[in-house]
């Protein structure tokens, strides 16, 4: 088991279930976004170990958001 926190940022809620799935059962701790702006927002509050981040979301894209973070 890991105690590592994944950020997983995806619009399309199936891909989204998929992944959270595999990174649970993995024995990740899995915050969800489903925007940039809440990405961004999650991430500044959060400080996970790993961003997951889809690039075509609704409201600023992955890359907007990845560079707001940097």
């Amino acid at each position: 088991m890991t105690n590592s926190v994944v950020l997983l940022v995806e619009d399309n809620e199936r891909n989204l279930k998929l992944a959270r799935d595999v990174l649970e059962y993995a024995g990740f701790t899995v915050l969800v976004a489903m925007t940039g702006e809440e990405a961004v927002a999650r991430a500044q509050v959060a400080s996970p170990d790993l961003i997951l981040m889809d690039l075509q979301l609704p409201g600023i894209d992955g890359h907007a958001a990845l560079s707001l973070l940097r």
